[in-house]
């Protein structure tokens, strides 16, 4: 419809795409930070020995790399940068996937216990590839 020589119909749906771009960006950050959180809890539950201590310090840094990243990328005053700070948070994404899989390969924490995680992760790097994809 078109009031004015201003299409409402456009208008409307150029706001709700705008509101479902925050909604998806927020539902995101605090994704983010979730799996930062969990991640902690891992960490918290790993065995008292050196290969935990080493591979879990890892996988905490890369785990809180993600929400941290992401937050930047939310943040990112150009095209550039919100490319190369997405692919900072994709690659720390995958890099938490890594850990975890060799924390429960080594047998420093049962896979079922990091199931639930690293389908997260496994989430998070498709969601992010896609959106730093998209970008460009």
């Amino acid at each position: 419809m078109i009031e004015w020589g201003v299409d409402t119909h456009f208008l409307a749906h150029t706001i709700n795409m705008v509101d479902d771009k925050k909604d998806f960006v927020s539902q995101l950050q605090g994704r983010t930070k979730q799996f930062v959180l969990r991640s902690i809890r891992v960490f918290k539950a790993l065995p008292p020995t050196e290969e935990a201590r080493i591979v879990g310090k890892q996988f905490l840094r890369s785990a809180s790399s993600v929400g941290a990243n992401y937050r930047a990328v939310c943040r990112a005053r150009s095209q550039n940068e919100f490319f190369a700070k997405m692919s900072i948070t994709v690659e720390e994404a995958d890099e938490s996937l890594f850990w975890m899989e060799i924390m429960s390969e080594a047998g420093i924490l049962p896979s079922e216990k990091l199931k639930a995680l690293m389908e997260e992760a496994e989430e998070l790097i498709k969601i992010l590839s896609k959106a730093r994809k998209n970008a460009r």
